[in-house]
Formats: C-alpha cells, structure tokens, sequence
C-alpha cells in the first residue's frame, strides 16, 4: 500500500468531496477498514471541521467501555516524519476529555461545532467515569526517535502510521481469479442484443450445456464468487434440474422449463458464429451449473440453456445489483444478500490469514467447506448477540442477525475473527457440558440456554482483571494453541460451577416451568443469571471456588511448569 502524497488518495478517493478535508477522508476511510464500522456510523463518528477543538473523530464501543478519540494528518509532504510536538499537542487534546467536568467545559465553548454535538448524542459525560479513553493519531507519516520516546511516557496515545496500516489492512475484497477465456458456438442462433450505453451491454442466446462447463472456475467455485450462494445441495429446485438433466426428452424443453444463468464478464467480443469472454462469473446458475457438473454423463448435444451475458465490471456497483436482482430462484435469505458485503468479506479474508486450517468462516449458503472447524456467520452473529450485546433472550430471532442488527452486531472495532473464535470455544464447551445433564434435561437441550450460559460467561469474564483482558484482546490467547486449550480448561471448570447453581434455579421453578417462554424473557434471563453471579461470587469469596483470574494462573503453571 502506497501512503505517499498523493497516491494515498486512491485509497479513498470515493470518499473525497468539496465539503469533506482530505484528512477526513483518510479517518473514514480508516474507520472503514480498521474500525470495522459501517459506512454510515463511520460519517457520524467524524467531527473535522472548524472548531472541533482538535478532535477529528469519536468512536465509543460499549462492549469494552472505551471511548477512542482520533486526530487525523494527512501530509503533502513526503520527506518528513512525525515528532513528539503533534503528539504532544493531541495529549493536550485529550485532557478536555478527562472527566465530566472538562467534557461540559469543552461542550459550552465548542458552542455550534460538531464536536459538541457528537460529544451529546455519544453521551459522554455520563459514560467517561467508566470508560477509558485512548487516542489514536493517524498519519501517512512514519515516526521519528523523538515521537517514539514521547509514546513510551504516554501509554494512551496510540500511533497509526503507514507500517501500522499496512501490516494491519485486511482487504474487503474477494479475490479475484482468472477465469480463462471461454469461447462459445453461436452459429445456429441469432443472438439478441441490448446496449445499455458505451461500457455495458447485454448478450441472450440459449448455449450447449456442455460448452458452459468449460467454464474456467467450476471445480474449485471460484466462477461463482461473485454469487450470493454456493451449491445449496438437494433443495426441490435442484432436483427438477437433475431429472430435467437425466431425462433426454426433456432436453429440448429446457430452456422452458428452467431460468437458465446469468453470467457477467469484463471483456465480451460477439460475431455471427462465435462469442469470447474473459474475466467472467456466473452471478445466478450456480444450481444449474453444480447439477450439469454431477450429472455431465447424462447430458446430450440438445440440451441448451437460455444464458444472458452482460458487460460489466464485474467489481462494479453495477455488477452487485445485477447479482442481487438476478436472484429469484431458489429462495434468497437476507444472509445471501449480506454474503458479499465487506464486513463479511473482511471477517473471512482475515480468518483465512490467520486461522488457515483451524477455524473457517463460512459467509454464504453452500460454499465449500474448508479445513478445520467451520463457524457460518449466522452463528457467529447469535453468539455477539449473546455475548457483547448482552441479548441472549432474542436469539431466537435469527433473522435479526443478517436484518436490522446486522451492523451493531457486525461493524464494530471489536469484532474480529480472533473475537469469533474465543466465542465459538466458549459455545464448544457449553455444548459439551448442556449435553451431559441428567436434571432438567429439556431445559439444557434447549437451544437458548446455550446463549443464555454464553451471556452468564460474560458477565464473569467481565467482572474478572484476567477476564476483561481476554475479552478486550482475545488474540493473545487464540491464536496460540497452548493458549486456547489453557481458555478451554478454565471456561469448563467455570461452567461446571454455574451449572451446579443453575440447575437449583431451575428446580424451585416447579415442575411446571415454561422454559421456553422464560428465555425469551428478558428480566426473567437477567434475574436468574445475577442469581448465579451473585451465588458463583459467594462461592469465590469464602474460597470454595477459584476465580477465573486465580484458574488462569493454575492453569498457566499445569501448562507451563511455571513456579
């Protein structure tokens, strides 16, 4: 990544604009990428304008109570580097919000800045007597001696310069293969042409089966990346196109009977006998083409499908509604649509960098599976549900999580495939204990209990200095093996516990108890777990119990050998 001036500004050139500084650009951009935050927060989150009493930007993430202010430069100039004064100057900036006091005296003389109405609507004289503060100063400068020696003494000031966010940046793209070029036999039909303008246009001709798998990309799925699923497997839809496949009297009638593929292309050159494409995907037929590739035996020279080529970016705005209007066949569900969305992308890529063959992260129905143990999005989102947003009550509306919770659950800071793989460790062996109760057995195979014990974890781990350490930087425990299987230990220990509480709860409930209906009530939730926590402290405090603090460090000496 190239963060001179003024090719830095290809990085966010869709952000740059009359009304917007170009350091404002480069935060949002920023927000974007690193921060994780939806488009539309990102913009809310930015204050630079004049006034703004030196703050660019505020960012607070409830989850982990703490407030992130920025201060953004963006220098012209390429031959010089970031010293203490800036720095200095933005510890200054950050005193005005050290308590309450010097938040309301910074709010009275902002007077009509944005500052002052970012500073009210994130209502942060209420929260910064529980919140830390840390500021980060971003720049396309690299620091000098004099910089990095003023950090040491000011341990809230982070500096995001141009090796931070290159070796950091985890591409929101998928990637791009090559599909080779694919030449198809026109000659016995005429094909229509629709020219929307000078770059994009549309080509429909019913093709041979046969010449549509040699489509560069089917065996290992790359062709259709751009599709909103994978092979979706025995759905009624799938089976009518094998019979449909299997059956040669039905050949002919194909093209009435089926939808037939949409496939979009960078480059497309057409003559009376032939058509070439190069830098194609299949947006809509992965069904079809996934049944013609099972069932290859059985198809003849007379079976054709009706396929609309269109020229078009295939990274493009344009290619992306194209995928989702195109998309009518077997049912699409929210999470189809949220597949190619750069928070999900983004969550995948970096499970792929770091997890390759321990954990993957499956984004859309059908893709392949890969190595290691595969977490989908869906239930990555019901377990933040649980977990950060403290809702185990609503996880019974799954559909919340690819809908209107989306970007809460999603485009958050905190939320990255270290976060993800802890929760799904946590979920492991809460499985494995529900599964082995022989009291209150349907209460414990019932799927919202789960979440409710993932909740009840939270409120532990929250309460606990070695706890709220692994919830704020899970990574210095996941992505070490020794590590997690030390997590893994102490979460069952802890567990073993709160069960022990929780099934007394359960028991005075009588033998009546609406379980299911208590679930999804949330003070019913919220009181029986402040029962156990209160119950599990108890314990702790007359040392019955270790604390999860004191288990980390036995666990640490049984690993370890550590005296």
């Amino acid at each position: 990544m190239d963060f001179s001036y003024p090719n830095v500004l290809k990085l966010f050139e869709q952000h740059l604009d009359p009304k917007r500084g170009e350091s404002a650009s480069f935060l949002l951009w920023y927000l974007e990428n690193y921060f994780r935050l939806d488009h539309v927060d990102a913009v809310d989150a930015i204050c630079d304008q004049p006034g703004d009493k030196g703050i660019d930007g505020i960012v607070v993430d409830d989850q982990l109570q703490v407030i992130y202010v920025f201060q953004a430069r963006l220098y012209q100039n390429n031959s010089g580097t970031v010293g203490d004064s800036p720095l200095q100057t933005f510890a200054g900036t950050l005193l005005q919000l050290k308590d309450k006091e010097t938040i309301t005296r910074l709010i009275e003389s902002a007077g009509d800045a944005e500052v002052a109405a970012l500073i009210r609507r994130l209502e942060l004289t209420e929260k910064i007597s529980e919140y830390e503060i840390v500021g980060e100063f971003l720049t396309n400068r690299a620091i000098d001696s004099n910089g990095t020696a003023y950090l040491s003494s000011a341990p809230q000031i982070s500096f995001i310069g141009p090796d931070k966010l290159g070796s950091t940046y985890i591409s929101n793209l998928r990637d791009q293969a090559i599909q080779k070029e694919t030449v198809f036999d026109v000659s016995l039909f005429q094909v229509t042409e629709y020219i929307a303008d000078d770059s994009h246009k549309a080509l429909i001709v019913p093709i041979r089966a046969r010449d549509l798998l040699k489509l560069d990309g089917i065996s290992n799925q790359s062709i259709f990346n751009f599709n909103v699923r994978g092979p979706l497997g025995s759905t009624n839809v799938n089976k009518d196109i094998a019979a449909s496949v299997r059956d040669s009297n039905l050949h002919k009638m194909f093209p009435l009977l089926h939808n037939g593929v949409t496939i979009i292309a960078g480059e497309m050159d057409v003559s009376a006998e032939q058509l070439k494409i190069n830098d194609y995907f299949v947006v809509n037929g992965c069904q079809s083409l996934t049944m013609f590739d099972k069932n290859e035996d059985d198809i003849t020279d007379g079976l054709y499908v009706l396929a609309k080529f269109v020229q078009v970016d295939p990274f493009s705005p344009l290619a992306k509604m194209i995928t989702e209007y195109s998309n009518n066949q077997n049912g699409v569900k929210a999470r189809d649509f949220k597949a190619n969305s750069s928070t999900q992308i983004r969550l995948k890529n970096e499970f792929q960098g770091l997890y390759a063959g321990q954990y993957s992260y499956s984004v859309k129905r059908g893709e392949e599976t890969e190595p290691g143990v595969t977490i989908t999005n869906e239930d990555a989102g019901l377990y933040l549900m649980a977990f950060d947003l403290k809702e185990p009550w609503a996880t019974h509306r799954r559909y919340q999580v690819f809908d209107d919770k989306h970007a809460q659950l999603f485009a958050r800071p905190s939320v990255t495939a270290d976060r993800i793989v802890m929760l799904q460790m946590i979920k492991e062996e809460i499985d494995k204990i529900s599964e082995g109760q022989d009291e209150n057995t349907l209460f414990w195979k019932y799927r919202l209990t789960r979440y409710l014990m993932l909740y009840l974890i939270r409120e532990i781990l929250e309460s606990d200095e070695q706890g709220l350490e692994i919830i704020r930087t899970p990574g210095n425990m996941t992505r070490i093996e020794s590590e997690r299987r030390r997590f893994q230990e102490c979460i069952r220990t802890l567990l073993r516990d709160l069960v022990l509480d929780l099934n007394a709860e359960v028991k005075d409930e009588g033998e009546n108890f609406d379980y299911r209906g208590k679930l999804r009530d949330e003070a019913w939730v919220k009181a029986i777990c402040k029962q156990a926590l209160v119950s599990y402290n108890k314990l702790v405090a007359r040392r019955h119990v270790e604390s999860f603090a004191e288990q980390w460090q036995s666990q640490g000496k049984n690993c370890y050998g550590q005296s």
